[in-house]
C-alpha cells in the first residue's frame, strides 16, 4: 500500500444504468417504497465513540409538513450491482487470528463473518497472491537461488499459505460459504525479475509466459483447497515500486500481459476468473483507460481497481464514462496509527462508503482485517502503523474493534451482495447543509440508506421517499444507516 495523507474531493454522478447490468424498470409497488406508518430501523456512530453501530429508536414515515432539507431516496432510479464490502485478509492477519484460543477464534469469525445486521456480515475479502507488505516475511510460491530459474515451475509450492491463511479461510467459509474472494500480487518470483530482489524491478517479457503459468497454478492449487478465487487484479500499486514486496507494471505492459499471456492462459484451461486491472491510485485514471482501449487487452479485463491515497474519486466515474461496457471496483484505503476516530469514520465515510458506490464501485474495501497491538506482523519496510479493523492483543487475545470496522459495518451489515445502488439526492438544503448519502435496494427487497452530517452544524432533514418522509437529526460528523 502507499500512503499519502492527501484529501481529495468527492463527486456524485447521475447517469443512466450500467448496459452489463441493466435493471428493469422498476414496477409501480417497487417505486412506492413507502406508505404512511412505515417504520426505519436506524443504527448510529458519533465521532466521539459514544455510540458505534447502535441501534437507535425506529423512526415512522409521515407527511406532517416541515421546512428541513430532503435526502431523496429514489427507487426508480438504478445503478450498479453490489458485489461486497469488505478487507484484505493478509498473511499477517491470518497469523494473529489463529494465535486466538480456538473458541475465541470461533466467536470472532462468526461475528465478522456471519451475515445480518447482528453482526458485521463482511461479504467480500481480498488475498495477497504470494507475500503482501503485511505479511511476516517477503516470499512468492516460486523461488530459486539467484542465478537459476523454473520456467516450468517445477518448484511451485502454496506451502506459505498453508501454515496460516488457507487454514482461517476455510474457517471463514464454513461460516460464509458465499463470500467473494479477490486476489492479488504484490510481485513476480525474483527470479522473473530484472532484479533479483522482493523490492522493485520489473517482470521481464521473456517470462510473460511462465508468470501467466504461476497466476493459473495459484488458482488451481487454492481450487484443491476448495477455495475458488472469482477475481483477480494483474498488479497492487503498479506505479510503486518502494514496497516489500512490490513490482514496477507499466500500462503498455500490463495490456500486453493481459492479451497476450494471462486472458488466454487462464481461459484456455476453463478459468472465469475476473482479470481486473490497474489496482492503484485514483491519479493516473489514464493507466487503466489505455489498456481498456487496447481491443485485444479488453476482451479480457472485467474492469478496474483503485486505491485513494491520491487523486479524486470521481476518477472512478472517469474511467467509467470511457468504457461503460466495464465494471469499477475499490479495493484499498487504510487508516493510520495515529488517527483519529472521528476524522478518519468522516472521510472515509464521505470519500470511499458512499463515494464509490456514487462512482459506480461494485465493491467497498478496507485495508488490512486485523494485526496486534505493535501494528503486525510486517515486512521489513512494510506498513509499520496500518491500523486493522481489529487488533487482537498477543497476551490475552482480547479483541479491539476499529474504526474501519465501523466505517465497513455501516454498509457490510445492511447492503448484501446482489444489491442495486439506487437514486439519492438532497433537495430544500440551506447553504449549510452537508449531507454525503447514498443508497441501495436489497435482493429482499429492503432499501438502505447509509447518511453522514459533513457540515458544521447539527442537521435536522427527512428521509424522503415518494410522498412520505421520515425525519431524523444527525451531530456533525455522525453517520446513520437507515433499512425499511
Amino acid at each position: 500500500m502507499a500512503r499519502l495523507g492527501l484529501a481529495v474531493s468527492l463527486l456524485l454522478v447521475s447517469a443512466c444504468a450500467d448496459p452489463p447490468q441493466l435493471l428493469q424498470p422498476a414496477s409501480a409497488a417497487e417505486l412506492s417504497t413507502a406508505v404512511a406508518g412505515d417504520t426505519v430501523s436506524v443504527w448510529l456512530t458519533h465521532g466521539d465513540r459514544s455510540a458505534l453501530l447502535t441501534s437507535q429508536p425506529r423512526l415512522s414515515f409521515g407527511t406532517a409538513a416541515n421546512k428541513h432539507a430532503n435526502i431523496v431516496v429514489n427507487a426508480g432510479e438504478t445503478f450498479q450491482l453490489m458485489d461486497g464490502f469488505g478487507y484484505t485478509l493478509t498473511g499477517g492477519s491470518a497469523i494473529v487470528i489463529n494465535r486466538m484460543p480456538a473458541a475465541s477464534r470461533d466467536a470472532l469469525l462468526r461475528e465478522l463473518f456471519t451475515p445480518g445486521t447482528a453482526t458485521l456480515g463482511i461479504s467480500y475479502l481480498r488475498l495477497s497472491l504470494g507475500a503482501s507488505d503485511l505479511s511476516a516475511y517477503p516470499f512468492t510460491y516460486n523461488e530459486v537461488p539467484q542465478g537459476q530459474t523454473d520456467p516450468e515451475l517445477v518448484n511451485f509450492s502454496l506451502a506459505e499459505d498453508e501454515k496460516e491463511l488457507i487454514p482461517v479461510l476455510k474457517q471463514i467459509l464454513a461460516i460464509n460459504p458465499g463470500i467473494q474472494l479477490m486476489a492479488t500480487p504484490w510481485t513476480a518470483p525474483r527470479w522473473m525479475k530484472t532484479q533479483y530482489d522482493y523490492v522493485g524491478g520489473s517482470l521481464r517479457r521473456e517470462w510473460f509466459g511462465s508468470y501467466a503459468r504461476y497466476i493459473l497454478k495459484y488458482l488451481q492449487a487454492m481450487q484443491a483447497h476448495g477455495i475458488t478465487i472469482h477475481a483477480l487484479t494483474v498488479q497492487n500499486e503498479p506505479l510503486h515500486a518502494g514496497n516489500n514486496p512490490s513490482m514496477y507494471m507499466t500500462a503498455a505492459d500490463q495490456a500486453d500481459f493481459v492479451k497476450d499471456h494471462l486472458g488466454p492462459t487462464l481461459r484456455s484451461a476453463g478459468f472465469d476468473t475476473k482479470i481486473i486491472l490497474y489496482d492503484h491510485n485514483a491519479d493516473h485514471p489514464e493507466y487503466p483507460i489505455s489498456i481498456l482501449n487496447d481491443p485485444g487487452a479488453k476482451a479480457y479485463a472485467d474492469g478496474s481497481a483503485f486505491h485513494l491515497y491520491a487523486g479524486d474519486i470521481s476518477a472512478l466515474s472517469q474511467v467509467r464514462n470511457a468504457h461503460p461496457d466495464r465494471n469499477l471496483y475499490f479495493t484499498e484505503q487504510w487508516t493510520g496509527a495515529n488517527g483519529h476516530f472521528g476524522n478518519d469514520l468522516r472521510w472515509h465515510i464521505r470519500h470511499i462508503i458512499t463515494g464509490a458506490p456514487n462512482n459506480w464501485s461494485r465493491v467497498v474495501l478496507e485495508w488490512n482485517l486485523a494485526t496486534d497491538q505493535s501494528y503486525g506482523p510486517h515486512t521489513s519496510g512494510g506498513c509499520s502503523s496500518c491500523l486493522g479493523a481489529v487488533t487482537i492483543h498477543s497476551s490475552s487475545h482480547a479483541v479491539t474493534r476499529n474504526v474501519s470496522y465501523y466505517i465497513i459495518g455501516h454498509a457490510s451489515r445492511y447492503v448484501t451482495p446482489g444489491s442495486v445502488r439506487i437514486g439519492s439526492s438532497v433537495t430544500n438544503a440551506s447553504k449549510t447543509t452537508n449531507l454525503v448519502h447514498v443508497a441501495f435496494r436489497t435482493p429482499a427487497g429492503r432499501h438502505v440508506l447509509i447518511a453522514m452530517n459533513d457540515g458544521k452544524r447539527e442537521e435536522t432533514f427527512n428521509i424522503r421517499v415518494g410522498s412520505v418522509w421520515a425525519t431524523h437529526t444527525l451531530r456533525v460528523g455522525s453517520v446513520a444507516t437507515y433499512l425499511w
